[in-house]
């Protein structure tokens, strides 16, 4: 049944993409870009609500409070494809995500990545592309955008970690805009590999503003993943088990 449920929620996933991602290429030319920001919003929050019908998923988010700070660099623990697709509709409306190259080549997807206000980096550039993070970063952070990085840049199993990139902490060491930091167990109930997905409910963990003045980049990316993984080390790593009921 839950592998039936994945299943028939991946057809409706692959139906969203297919609608919004219409609407948004129809109306860029002539409509202003926050309208897009919100096509990109609706189609997120419809994807939350289709997950919590058909999958039994629904999510939990604590620290809201800390995205007062936007304009900000937002630093999350990558687990799933859950972060991509739910996470954009709990965070602040204006935003603009640092993603791979090559998912611009993806049909409908990509081309809505190109007219969005996404920052597309080549991971195979090296300097060039860590320059190109701090500009279009920068510029999207001055523009009143919210930058978000997977600062680890793949995907982590729950209980595991990868090595942390220095891009975003560069990016907030040089525009001196904080960082917040962002924790959930998505992975737990949405592995990264194969198409289960499990009923139950997601944490997630919003960190307070990290200030950047007056640090080095070295010193922004340490308190960051030091409050991220302390963080993770708080959440389940383990499905609860379906409670069973006794009759006499």
């Amino acid at each position: 049944m839950t592998l039936l449920r994945a299943i028939v929620y991946f057809g409706l996933l692959l139906v969203t993409v297919l609608l919004y991602g219409t609407v948004a290429l129809m109306l860029y030319r002539f409509v202003p870009e926050h309208y897009i920001d919100q096509i990109v919003q609706r189609w997120s929050q419809a994807n939350a609500w289709l997950q919590k019908v058909i999958c039994g998923l629904d999510v939990r988010v604590a620290g809201r409070e800390h995205l007062a700070a936007a304009p900000c660099v937002l630093m999350v623990k990558h687990q799933s494809a859950w972060e991509t697709i739910t996470l954009h509709h709990h965070l602040p409306k204006r935003q603009a995500w640092v993603l791979k190259k090559s998912l611009l080549h993806i049909p409908i997807l990509g081309w809505v990545l190109r007219i969005g206000s996404f920052i597309p980096i080549d991971r195979n550039a090296g300097r060039r592309a860590m320059l190109d993070l701090i500009r279009a970063g920068g510029d999207a952070l001055n523009a009143g955008r919210s930058v978000l990085i997977f600062p680890e840049g793949t995907r982590t199993a729950p209980g595991e970690r990868q090595k942390y990139n220095v891009g975003g902490a560069m990016l907030a060491q040089k525009t001196g805009y904080p960082v917040v930091p962002i924790a959930h167990n998505a992975g737990v109930y949405w592995a990264r590999r194969g198409l289960k997905k499990y009923s139950g409910t997601i944490q997630v963990r919003i960190g307070p503003p990290i200030t950047t003045t007056d640090k080095s980049t070295k010193e922004i990316l340490a308190l960051t993943e030091a409050w991220i993984e302390d963080t993770m080390q708080t959440l389940p790593t383990q499905r609860a088990a379906p409670s069973v009921s006794h009759t006499a």
